[in-house]
């Protein structure tokens, strides 16, 4: 269970209000302005010009709370500084690498800890990661070509951009061997794998099995199994109920059967 939902907002060429003086106040005008948005002090005119987004850095809590309350009854989305039961939703900490863009969050509660774990995330991803991310836009045609079903397409890319991978990501020279992966590209074997759970908490899972289970196209799962588990699985997997000991057959694909 998560208490935000993650999403990236297009503000390019955008109102966005931004009330209050200080540094907090210029922090999210800079933060507003590299992504391309406009900035409007005033939150009449930004009503006017149709903002969505809004951010409050007033000192004060009440006359925070106030202004948020009349930009949010104006339909915007509202950030309050430094209050985030006051807020629709937090700033996370970024990290670059444009088009790819990580965005390392704690729902407001502290800011130190997520600008700390994107320091740690900067030295571990390589500067070339944008451009793998580029020669894959620019080839989405030619892959589509060579496997017209989505399915395949995602599978013959999760074991391309698995660890080891032609196309690791984790790899500075990735976005070299785009092409000669698409010359070469095969989909990968059907598999069927089976996760019997030694416990209900999902951190005692093998390495193997939250590998399995995040890259599964479909997931059999027997009664019982807790959502904190399969929350380790892509969201757009497939979901089969089976009942206690019953065999499944996989109807193609990468599946994983989870059991009690």
């Amino acid at each position: 269970m998560i208490d935000t939902l993650p999403l990236f907002h297009r503000i390019k060429g955008q109102p966005v209000i931004v009330l209050g003086e200080g540094d907090a106040a210029d922090a999210k005008s800079r933060l507003v302005l590299r992504a391309g948005g406009h900035v409007i002090a005033d939150a009449a005119k930004g009503i006017a010009q149709s903002a969505r987004l809004a951010f409050v850095a007033y000192e004060d809590r009440a006359a925070a709370a106030d202004e948020a309350e009349k930009l949010r009854g104006a339909g915007l989305l509202v950030n309050v500084v430094d209050q985030p039961d006051l807020c629709d939703f937090t700033t996370p900490s970024i990290l670059d690498r444009s088009p790819v863009l990580i965005a390392v969050g704690t729902g407001g509660v502290s800011a130190g800890l997520a600008k700390q774990l994107r320091l740690r995330l900067e030295a571990l991803l390589p500067e070339g990661l944008g451009a793998l991310a580029q020669a894959l836009g620019a080839a989405r045609t030619m892959l589509r070509r060579r496997f017209p079903d989505a399915a395949d397409r995602r599978r013959a890319l999760d074991v391309a951009l698995g660890q080891g991978g032609m196309l690791d990501p984790l790899d500075d020279s990735s976005a070299g061997r785009v092409d000669a992966f698409l010359a070469g590209a095969t989909l990968p074997d059907e598999t069927l794998a089976e996760i019997v759970l030694t416990s209900l908490d999902p951190d005692d899972l093998t390495l193997r099995q939250a590998r399995w289970l995040g890259g599964a196209d479909g997931i059999a799962v027997e009664e019982g199994v807790p959502d904190a588990v399969l929350a380790r699985a892509r969201a757009d997997a497939i979901r089969v109920k089976i009942a206690r000991g019953q065999g499944f057959e996989a109807p193609g694909g990468v599946w994983v059967v989870v059991r009690r």
